[in-house]
């Protein structure tokens, strides 16, 4: 894949359609949280029809598995190799990534977690409410304390408690945190046999908005990504029944502290941060070559000077670099052999460095006036910069991609 296709233009193009009509008049009252996203999230869904392609994938995954037939590999509305929900994510994120974040946390790393490793039952209960944002979801790894750090640092804990088990601690900087209904949370099963926490299983559970002693604490203050809730949850020794452990059993296999899982979502995350970053640098060339071609300085468009030229045709340079590397992604993924976590890492690495430069340089073309929120370019600077933070720090990247490399 070296373009895309006609029918992904068209895509591009309805998308765009939606976006100018039902976001970007939002945009401040997403900005300042009066205005949550899910509403808009649902009616774009519902728009494209993606809420019934997901509903009925389910229901097809779900009658396989009644039918003890093997589930087809791949698939999934937020397949890499689907172009259309890659082109969402784009058109989306150069104007409001917030929207696209929560939706990403909603409907890919907390369905994808339930829908790996839930029983039959599981998938029943939370799934279809999931998949078409009916209800929203949250993925609770992150910690106060632990950070990068996020499994072997963690200490919220669960014990057992008859058939039951008793959970302890919090969980800081979720997406969706404040307003999600089903909550997929990681904790540390302590056995009370003196295992050091490090070294303890990692179990994951579901829990639902309302349950005795879960706290869902008020969105976060934010530099950027602000029509995206982030948020706390506490855990004041919530009781948990079994039908609530991901699997209904604590057998993880020699995945004894969750790695596998964990990793499987920060690749796809990590993926998904090379189209967010894509979408920032679009919207950052688009808004800068319209602006250059009507400033006029000494009496001409500053177009026509030869250090803004420079800035723009590095902007398109991280333009082509970023989205050559997720065509290479997209086909790799068509063809069986989706990028691994040290290519992922890899990805988001550059990318999001690319679309907070790009940004940053977007800033500085438009003077004084990028430096107001009119304009716009400083909130994609803002939201840039988060990517850079965002499924692991950038410096943490660097450990993967290295990793990699010397495994090879």
């Amino acid at each position: 894949m070296f373009e895309w296709s006609e029918e992904d233009v068209m895509v591009r193009d309805a998308v765009r359609g939606f976006i100018d009509k039902e976001v970007r008049p939002n945009v401040d009252a997403l900005e300042s949280g009066e205005l949550p996203p899910y509403d808009i999230l649902r009616k774009m869904l519902k728009s494209f029809g993606m809420d019934s392609m997901n509903s009925e994938s389910l229901q097809k995954e779900i009658a396989a598995e009644e039918s003890g037939a093997e589930r087809a590999k791949g698939g999934g509305s937020n397949s890499l190799a689907n172009s259309m929900f890659l082109i969402l994510n784009m058109e989306m994120a150069g104007v409001s990534l917030g929207l696209i974040a929560s939706m990403g946390v909603s409907m890919g790393l907390t369905v994808s977690t339930i829908r790996s490793r839930g029983t039959l039952a599981q998938k029943k209960r939370w799934l279809p409410e999931l998949v078409t944002m009916e209800k929203v979801g949250a993925w609770a790894i992150t910690e106060p304390d632990s950070g990068s750090d996020a499994l072997g640092g963690m200490k919220t804990t669960v014990r057992r408690d008859g058939d039951d088990y008793i959970l302890k601690g919090n969980k800081t900087f979720i997406t969706n945190g404040p307003y999600a209904d089903t909550m997929v949370v990681f904790a540390k099963l302590d056995e009370g046999d003196g295992t050091p926490i490090r070294d303890r299983k990692v179990l994951t559970f579901v829990l639902d908005k309302g349950m005795e002693g879960l706290t869902q604490g008020k969105p976060f203050k934010k530099m950027g990504m602000m029509s995206s809730p982030t948020g706390e949850l506490f855990f004041d020794n919530v009781r948990v029944s079994r039908d609530r452990l991901l699997g209904e059993s604590e057998d993880t296999g020699s995945d004894k502290r969750g790695g596998d899982s964990a990793k499987a979502g920060f690749t796809a995350e990590r993926i998904g941060i090379a189209a967010l970053s894509l979408g920032i640098i679009n919207e950052c060339q688009r808004l800068s070559i319209e602006y250059a071609k009507t400033r006029t300085l000494w009496g001409q468009e500053i177009a026509k000077f030869q250090l803004i030229q420079l800035k723009l045709a590095e902007m398109e340079i991280a333009r082509l670099n970023v989205q050559n590397m997720l065509f290479v992604a997209m086909e790799a993924s068509k063809a069986g052999k989706p990028p691994t976590l040290a290519q992922a890492s890899a990805m988001k690495l550059y990318s999001s460095r690319a679309a907070t430069e790009v940004a940053m340089e977007a800033v500085q073309l438009f003077g004084g006036n990028g430096y107001m929120a009119e304009y716009r370019v400083e909130q994609l600077a803002r939201d840039a910069k988060s990517l850079m933070i965002y499924a692991g720090s950038n410096e943490i990247q660097v450990t993967h991609v290295a990793k990699g490399l010397l495994a090879q």
